[in-house]
């Protein structure tokens, strides 16, 4: 759970600082949303080899080598002279920011089922509270006016030699997944693990947006300045740790379907008082209500999927990622397309008809005993 709260940290602290580098570029709503695409192209790019190198090496050492790599790259993208380095430079934390957090759902999966307790949903709890943190850090470097290649390099620096730490600290597991599963070629996904990675599309699409473009929507249709801007993901962030702190108790008393579906009206609301809201104050609110809705949507299908025994976890885990994380890839571009030509409400509400898809497809969580 520590490693989970690390990791997200520098990371976070990248987001408020994304209006900035905007304002600082010259870039459109359109020209943001082509560069911010060099995360998701990234982490789309490296997945289908994480999921083998996990498998190979083992989570634990993934993320003891896989951390001060992606440290080091967090500060880069926020130093980008132009929209193509941006792009470039996003692509390549992609690549660090994929490989490890396949490792740290592999490791908590793993540690979940040789214990007595559900520790997923806490995981990612303490995954929200970690970028919420790193939000609320980047927000405080905007209302001081620090440099930020500096401020996010120097924060970064710090939490390497922790992060090392904590992860040596994990406990050894033999690596039997790769050597024991048969040596085949490329698959297709199966329909179970295809359907659990829809039902999750909506949900990061949504995460993926609200990282993306709350900064944005709070600056230019706020007019929002200084800490007031970053704000916006805090709250989102906040919330989603919330929810994902009693993610684990909820699903014991009311099972993963029902809890998915729950929540996720929460969400759907919580984006349309967004879209209409007339004052910053009820952007907040909307914000935080997303937050609580999208909270345990991926921790139940990395469950899920993990569950399904029709593979190793680690490439169950690998494809659901792969093809959820097309949310990230699809939400920025087309919120600043249609923000280009309507204007960032109409936006953001291009988002809602996924949320629906995912509230319709919540019950393949339901647990089914492996083949």
């Amino acid at each position: 759970m520590t490693a989970f709260f690390l990791q997200p940290i520098a990371f976070g602290s990248w987001l408020p600082q994304i209006a900035r580098v905007q304002e600082r570029l010259a870039l459109g709503p359109a020209e943001l949303a082509i560069a911010l695409l060099g995360l998701p192209a990234g982490i789309l790019l490296m997945l289908p080899f994480a999921g083998q190198l996990v498998g190979r090496i083992g989570s634990r050492n993934t993320l003891i080598f896989g951390f001060p790599v992606f440290l080091a790259l967090v500060p880069l993208p926020v130093a980008a002279p132009d929209m193509l380095s941006l792009f470039l430079l996003l692509a390549l934390l992609g690549i660090g920011l994929s490989t490890i957090e396949l490792g740290l759902n592999v490791e908590a999966d793993i540690v979940e089922k040789r214990g007595t307790a559900s520790i997923m949903n806490r995981c990612h709890g303490f995954w929200s509270l970690g970028i919420m943190s790193g939000s609320l850090i980047g927000a405080g470097f905007l209302a001081l006016e620090t440099a930020p290649v500096i401020a996010i390099a120097v924060l970064s620096l710090l939490l390497m030699p922790v992060a090392c730490f904590v992860c040596r600290a994990l406990p050894l597991h033999e690596v039997t997944a790769a050597t024991n599963a048969p040596r085949s070629s490329w698959r297709l996904p199966s329909p179970d693990i295809l359907g659990i990675s829809l039902f999750v599309f909506g949900i990061t699409m949504t995460e993926g947006a609200v990282a993306d473009w709350s900064a944005v929507y709070l600056k230019h249709v706020f007019a929002t300045s200084g800490m007031a801007t970053g704000m916006g993901y805090v709250v989102f962030a906040m919330m989603v740790s919330v929810g994902r702190f009693l993610g684990d108790g909820a699903k014991q008393r009311l099972g993963a379907v029902v809890l998915a579906r729950i929540c996720l009206l929460f969400s759907l609301g919580g984006l349309l008082l967004v879209v209409v809201a007339p004052a910053t104050a009820l952007v907040y609110l909307g914000l935080a209500c997303v937050g609580l809705g999208v909270s345990v949507g991926f921790p139940l299908a990395v469950t899920a999927s993990a569950d399904l025994g029709d593979r190793p976890a680690a490439e169950n885990v690998a494809i659901l990622s792969f093809i959820a994380l097309f949310g990230f890839l699809v939400g920025p571009p087309m919120i600043g397309f249609v923000a280009e030509l309507s204007g960032l409400r109409s936006g953001l509400a291009t988002l809602l008809p996924a949320l629906v898809l995912s509230i319709l497809l919540a019950g393949l969580l339901r647990r089914r005993k492996a083949a």
